[in-house]
């Protein structure tokens, strides 16, 4: 059974940073493929895409973010970070990892399969 689980959100005040990790258990990257995101949801709003990164290292990032936020994994792949810095008021909300990305554009949340619970973040100005 696949599990990921956010942790690392909290209050912050405009300007600040947090580091939010996302543990995996249960994923067989032999069989699938090793691509995850971070998502947001913000009240009243749609999921957002923030960030992904490839099987190959190689990242993408949302424009609201770029610049300010980084997405990263351990070397044995079983936890994913993102790294915020420079927090804004309008960067609060619900995030979630996701894995298992079935191909289309990265930032639709329908492209991917599994989810975390989420971990809060709520940045006051």
């Amino acid at each position: 059974q696949v599990q990921l689980v956010e942790s690392g959100g909290g209050s912050v005040q405009s300007g600040g940073s947090l580091r939010l990790s996302c543990t995996i258990s249960g994923y067989s990257y032999s069989r699938t493929n090793t691509c995850m995101a971070w998502f947001r949801q913000a009240p009243g709003k749609e999921h957002e895409g923030v960030a992904e990164i490839d099987s190959d290292g190689s990242t993408s990032y949302s424009d609201a973010v770029k610049g300010r936020f980084a997405i990263s994994q351990d070397n044995d792949k079983n936890t994913l970070y993102l790294q915020m810095n420079s927090l804004k008021p309008e960067d609060t909300g619900m995030y979630y990892c996701a894995a298992s990305f079935s191909g289309g554009r990265w930032s639709d949340p329908n492209m991917w399969l599994y989810w975390g619970q989420g971990t809060q973040v709520t940045v006051s100005s």
